[in-house]
């Protein structure tokens, strides 16, 4: 094949806007998932090695993937939570970086033991600030800022009686 760039490396050869863009929305939709249907502290793995978490208004900041990993990872066990993202706007600002600014609401209850939780509020509604990076041919979350325009405390569920 000529002219496809097909037997240049794979790892080198540079994605177009529209794949790059797509590539970060899939981490944005992936770190929720992770989060709330996988093990929490695999969320690491979407990130650079030396990417940075913070929460000014928390004054939280966490570097480092393995800080990221154990950060996420200390999560309560009996902790359900669903969260949603929506108006991801991603922006391709040079072949291997992006930025992107999306919304979060994060549904979340702790002393969960199964089954379907009422419904109630969510305990926070967000954006993110995010700055990716693409190497070895993948794109990494390398620097997430969240910002909370409202937020509540999470709820623990009373425990069951026998």
């Amino acid at each position: 094949m000529t002219g496809t760039g097909s037997t240049r490396n794979p790892k080198t050869r540079r994605s177009p806007p529209l794949l790059a863009e797509r590539a970060c929305e899939r981490l944005i939709v992936e770190f929720g998932q992770r989060l709330d249907l996988g093990n929490p502290g695999d969320v690491a793995e979407l990130c650079t090695e030396d990417a940075v978490w913070e929460w000014p208004a928390g004054e939280r900041r966490i570097e480092g993937r393995a800080a990221l990993r154990a950060y996420f990872a200390g999560r309560p066990a009996d902790r359900l939570s669903r969260r949603i993202a929506s108006n991801i706007l991603v922006t391709v600002t040079s072949p291997d970086t992006a930025t992107a600014t999306s919304y979060f609401t994060t549904y979340r209850v702790d002393g969960h033991t199964g089954g379907p939780v009422p419904a109630r509020p969510p305990v926070q509604v967000g954006h993110y600030e995010d700055t990716f990076h693409r190497a070895e041919g993948h794109w990494r979350l390398a620097h997430r800022t969240l910002f909370l325009a409202f937020a509540g405390p999470t709820d623990r569920l009373p425990s069951g009686t026998d």
